[in-house]
């Protein structure tokens, strides 16, 4: 896996990221840091892929047991350092999973794998932080 970060040099501190795979994303930093606002910052990027890790080994968990999923969201909550380096030290994944007939116990223990055994970013951020999950079951 690979990837290649350019500044863009006349934009404050925007920085634009090409992906392995050939994606693009932005990323800017706040204006206090000489930033403009003009994209997510670049830990906030790292929390984005966190939540979309999980999600993903939730929502394919899920398909695996045959249980109809129709809908997975993962809200973080995150707490940072106040000293340099500002690593996260505490997040809270709130999963809302919706799907017709989901059992409880199923979408939970399909966030509790992906927590201790597949997600490899939170097992990253598992590192600094402590990593806390609720799960919230919709029907679809």
């Amino acid at each position: 896996m690979e990837c290649t970060v350019r500044w863009v040099a006349d934009a404050g501190m925007v920085m634009l990221a090409e992906t392995g795979s050939g994606h693009t994303l932005a990323m800017d930093g706040a204006p206090e840091g000489g930033g403009r606002n003009l994209a997510p910052r670049p830990m906030e990027t790292l929390l984005v892929g966190a939540g979309g890790c999980t999600a993903y080994d939730v929502v394919l968990i899920l398909q695996r047991g045959r249980h109809a999923v129709t809908g997975c969201e993962v809200r973080i909550q995150a707490e940072r350092a106040t000293t340099d380096p500002k690593v996260f030290t505490a997040l809270n994944l709130h999963f809302i999973v919706s799907g017709r007939d989901l059992p409880q116990p199923a979408v939970e223990r399909a966030v509790a794998l992906s927590h201790e055994k597949y997600c490899s970013a939170t097992a990253m951020l598992g590192r600094t932080a402590t990593i806390t999950t609720t799960v919230e079951v919709r029907p679809a």
